[in-house]
């Protein structure tokens, strides 16, 4: 598909990694499921101890180097580091390989079975003859077995297992997506706070200096106490916003940690909030995107793997009403008591076997209407995830759309604050506005500042929840961009 250079999707390519490595886990998308995949530690053995040891702690897939005291990760590295350590990610990597494997084994009907044996009797036979002894035998044999013709059982059962690995694989990219964007969204709301606190600091400051303003003039005997106790009741406000906002960046920063799979104790850091969001990025329209969602969403390629595997089992199970035809060799030799037979014999069989079923209860037959019933069963499946993939995308784009307008709307609302508060302040130093006026000048900056912050974050949080809405792999993510600490290949 051919698309401007405008298009949202050909931004989301440029905004690729360039250099990035990837880790165990992003490199198990679909078509990667053969590389190493990061797994737990075995649990050490307790044998013996009366009471349940801890749960073993799994090993962290992560440099060292990234968390060292005072490193800043950018979100490129956070979310490496994220699918490395996640099991959920862990989790759909080995069902995934293990559906791989479940494909060999369905295809493994199309060839002989060959088996080797090795017997060995001792008996004595029966008779009136009292001079008969035991007699012994032994010897090796290769046995082969072969289904020869089946009418499509074996092929519709290797196609059931195709379309699973299709499924697992597609669940597989759906998880690496879910907890890309769940680390996105608590790196984003992460950098909020941090700039929530940065803007109460602000805040803050003008506050003493408004305190210093009051306390001067009421020095000069040109203002009341009142404007200095209104001044210090105003500090003390926005001191205790600041403290809230501390405890906050602390808690979020342990909330982004988790979702990396990390301790939250850990002494890392992310870079500030993006000063200057490129807001017009999303110019495609809300269909072309759900066009786009509809043809790559993972979590609806796998529902549909699942119906078409539903449509293949219809085929096999109807295979079960015809005949099949099997072939069967044998090839052995035998040794003897020498008393009764001095040399070894050979033997030789082969078999061709042609088995028709006639009657087994209706459970044949049963057994095929299932499998219709279940094929629409799992299209109905198919369609009601088509449809969530398209109200999700058709919400998330203009939820993106709302939070570009919000940011226009909130600097505009800055911009008019902060002329209010310096006008109101400097009429006070002069002696011609009240300081009732500028407090209400101050109160309208601090929303303002924290409006405007909200809204930067809020456009970010948007367009993740978008990216993975139309279903575009992390190291396609366009919020890579976005951060303004440098990028450091993992």
């Amino acid at each position: 598909m051919t698309r401007s250079p405008n298009s949202l999707l050909a931004r989301f390519a440029a905004a690729a990694l360039a250099a990035a490595a990837a880790t165990a886990c992003t490199t198990t998308a679909r078509r990667a499921l053969s590389g190493p995949a990061p797994v737990p530690p075995d649990q050490a053995s307790h044998a013996g101890m009366s009471t349940l040891p801890p749960p073993a702690t799994p090993a962290l897939s992560v440099s060292v180097d990234l968390l060292a005291s005072g490193t800043s990760l950018n979100l490129a590295q956070v979310v490496d580091i994220a699918l490395a350590n996640n099991p959920v990610t862990r989790f759909s990597y080995r069902q995934a390989r293990s559906a791989r494997e479940a494909l060999d084994v369905a295809r493994a009907p199309f060839y002989p079975s060959v088996d080797v044996t090795v017997t060995g009797s001792r008996a004595k036979p029966s008779g009136r003859s009292t001079d008969v002894g035991f007699r012994s035998n032994y010897g090796p044999g290769v046995t082969l077995n072969w289904l020869v013709l089946d009418f499509g059982g074996r092929a519709g059962s290797a196609e059931e297992a195709r379309q699973a690995l299709l499924a697992a694989d597609w669940n597989h990219d759906a998880q690496v997506n879910n907890v890309a964007l769940a680390v996105e969204q608590a790196f984003f709301q992460y950098q909020g706070v941090k700039a929530l606190l940065v803007a109460a600091n602000s805040s803050f400051a003008q506050s003493r200096t408004a305190l210093d303003a009051a306390t001067r003039r009421h020095e000069a005997g040109l203002a009341t106490i009142a404007d200095v106790l209104q001044a210090r009741t105003a500090v003390s406000q926005a001191q205790l916003e600041v403290q809230q906002l501390e405890g906050q960046v602390l808690s979020t920063r342990g909330a982004l940690a988790t979702a990396m799979g990390l301790p939250a104790s850990l002494p890392f850091d992310v870079g500030a909030l993006t000063a200057e969001p490129p807001i017009d990025l999303v110019t495609d329209t809300a269909e072309t995107l759900i066009t786009r969602a509809v043809a790559q969403r993972p979590d609806l390629q796998a529902s549909r793997a699942l119906a078409e595997r539903a449509g293949v089992h219809v085929g096999a199970a109807g295979s079960d009403l015809l005949p099949t035809l099997t072939l069967s060799a044998s090839a052995n030799r035998f040794w003897y008591d020498p008393a009764f037979s001095p040399d070894p014999q050979n033997g030789t069989s082969a078999r061709l076997l042609l088995t028709y079923p006639l009657f087994s209860g209706f459970g044949r037959a049963a057994n095929q209407r299932k499998a219709r019933e279940d094929e629409q069963a799992a299209i109905a499946q198919a369609d009601s995830v088509q449809a969530q993939v398209v109200q999700q995308v058709w919400t998330s784009y203009y939820s993106a759309k709302t939070a570009a307008r919000q940011i226009v709307t909130a600097r505009d609302l800055l911009a008019s604050a902060e002329q209010s508060e310096r006008v109101a302040l400097g009429r006070y130093k002069e002696g011609v506005g009240s300081f009732l006026d500028l407090l209400a000048a101050q109160s309208a900056l601090a929303n303002a500042r924290a409006l405007e912050v909200q809204a930067r974050a809020g456009w970010l949080l948007a367009v993740a929840q978008l990216t993975r809405d139309i279903g575009l792999m992390p190291r396609t993510d366009i919020t890579t961009e976005l951060v303004n600490t440098p990028r450091v290949t993992p």
